[in-house]
């Protein structure tokens, strides 16, 4: 990891500032709201499953529509992606509070509409996690991860508690009518923001091809993809504390919504201590140590949870579990924002959060599944032992360290004079390089392209292949295919200043007169085509 910064450092660059303390109201009212949702489903269906499947239907979006929500992000300005993002939930929650409020809201209607404010945090939060690099430079990013979790935790430490008593004095129709007024906080803040506008080089990608680069960049992302299965691990088993956090405290410590906020508040100042400790642990630890503590750690509490049956144990080892579940997922986003460029970051972004989430809605439904055949506590035992399990992971998937990972573009191509006319869609493309390598760098030189494989399909390259001369075995030929010429600039434009590397190891290798020789050709079908595709053609109509 980079070296640390003061956790607060964050907090000098205004724009971030402002948006914090945004975010802290609108995380405020939106605890507020999952609390009343919550309860309220306890008092109105006598389901275990159908009282986890609350927070299952909050997650079950973000796992859902993530990608897509990223490839938007990456495609379009952020900040008016959050601020319909916010709109849009403001909307479903004044709705929700007035059926609430008439006496209209049956168990389903009430998922169907924490399902469609989990759409809107699926469409804000990849936009959102994507700009904080834009807000703070590289060297501050993991302490602006971090206090982004110190503030979400500062509300849950606090939010819940409100929350609870709020229920309990004016109902759910109350605590869905504070969120709604939360959201105006936040759409004030991205009013303010003048973020300064991207001058666009190349046409923007449709959505579908957006997200087949997302996917197929993070593919062949080793490294990302570690993070994405402790991800899922992590959120599979984590997600049976907060899903059978009314429960415990309807069944195992005899409480009432009060309780539940309390132990929700004792969720979050864990989480808060966890963020405050997390820059201390990354000078002393290494990520993978800091991840296995975190699991290990919300075992011991999912374990303490299930066992307790006082309100002052069970707050105290959820206390752990807040620590743990901030240390765990603070780390993996953080990694994946440092080991993604910022053309990819928020649909790298997004499929961290589809694991992630998709492990917390799989593991809600499952767990209440559990708690409805053998009870809560012993669903809390499975959970811890699911925890160890994630732990002993990291000896085969261990998380990568990056401190000297240089992301930034490269900024090395300039497009060559072509003699033929072209247009940004003309194609398919053919690029040939020729090496001419001696037989006793051969070995060295296969490890080399070995690496420029997985670089070159990770940044948009397809059939990619590697051919040897038959007559002149000193000669090695590079191939690969782009779709469209804008899609060979496209492809150039994405080398980062660390595959540079790549490119001076495989010249210091090649033994022929200048730079190895690059052929850049165009496909021509000498297929008659189909009768239809040239009646097409004559009357130029467009596909």
């Amino acid at each position: 990891m980079p070296k640390s910064t003061s956790p607060l450092a964050p907090l000098k660059h205004d724009t971030f500032r402002l948006i914090w303390f945004a975010s802290i109201i609108s995380n405020f009212g939106g605890l507020v709201q999952s609390v009343g949702a919550a309860w309220m489903m306890t008092s109105i269906s006598n389901s275990s499953d159908m009282v986890a499947l609350v927070q299952a239907s909050t997650s079950a979006p973000i796992m859902l529509f993530s990608l897509v929500s990223g490839a938007l992000a990456d495609s379009f300005d952020r900040r008016r992606l959050m601020m319909v993002a916010q709109i849009f939930m403001l909307i479903v929650s004044v709705l929700l509070t007035i059926c609430t409020y008439l006496g209209f809201v049956t168990p389903w209607l009430l998922l169907t509409f924490t399902f469609l404010i989990g759409c809107g945090t699926a469409l804000n939060n990849p936009a959102w996690q994507a700009s904080v690099g834009d807000m703070v430079p590289r060297e501050h990013l993991p302490s602006a991860v971090a206090l982004n979790s110190v503030g979400f935790n500062m509300t849950r430490s606090i939010g819940p508690a409100i929350g609870g008593a709020i229920v309990a004095a004016a109902g759910a129709a109350a605590a869905f009518a504070v969120n709604s007024l939360s959201y105006f906080a936040l759409l004030f803040a991205l009013h303010r923001w003048k973020r300064p506008p991207v001058d666009a080089v190349l046409p923007r990608e449709s959505l579908g091809r957006a997200i087949g680069a997302g996917l197929r960049y993070v593919a062949m992302s080793p490294n990302i993809l570690k993070v994405l299965l402790r991800g899922f691990v992590f959120g599979l088993a984590a997600s049976a504390v907060l899903a059978l956090l009314p429960l415990v405290a309807r069944d195992l410590v005899a409480g009432g919504p009060l309780t539940y906020g309390l132990l929700l508040g004792a969720f979050g100042l864990g989480a808060i201590g966890g963020a405050l400790i997390s820059a201390r642990l990354r000078e002393r630890l290494t990520g993978e140590n800091i991840v296995r503590l975190a699991f290990l750690g919300f075992a011991v509490s999912s374990a303490l949870t299930g066992w307790s049956g006082t309100t002052l144990i069970t707050c105290l080892a959820l206390l752990g579990a807040g620590a743990g579940w901030v240390l765990a997922l603070s780390l993996f986003n953080t990694t994946v924002q440092l080991s993604t460029p910022r053309w990819v970051v928020a649909r790298a972004l997004s499929l961290y959060q589809t694991t992630t989430f998709g492990g917390i809605a799989a593991g809600s439904w499952f767990w209440g599944v559990a708690a409805e055949q053998y009870g809560a506590d012993m669903a809390l035992y499975a959970s811890a032992a699911l925890m160890l399990v994630g732990a002993f992971l990291g000896l085969f998937f261990a998380l990568p360290e990056f401190e000297a990972l240089n992301l930034d573009p490269l900024n090395s191509f300039t497009e060559p004079m072509l003699k033929l006319d072209l247009t940004p869609r003309s194609g398919p493309i053919v690029v040939l390089i020729d090496y001419e390598i001696d037989e006793a760098d051969v070995p060295a030189f296969l490890a080399i392209m070995g690496e420029r494989r997985r670089v070159r399909i990770r940044d948009g390259a397809g059939q990619w292949a590697l051919m040897r001369d038959l007559e002149n075995p000193r000669v090695w030929t590079e191939t690969y295919h782009v779709p469209t010429w804008v899609d060979y600039v496209r492809h150039n434009q994405r080398r980062t200043q660390d595959d540079k590397s790549i490119h001076e190891q495989l010249h210091a290798l090649h033994r022929g007169e200048g730079t190895p020789r690059v052929h850049r050709m165009i496909e021509r079908q000498t297929i008659l085509p189909h009768p239809y595709e040239q009646f097409r053609r004559q009357m130029d109509i467009p596909h």
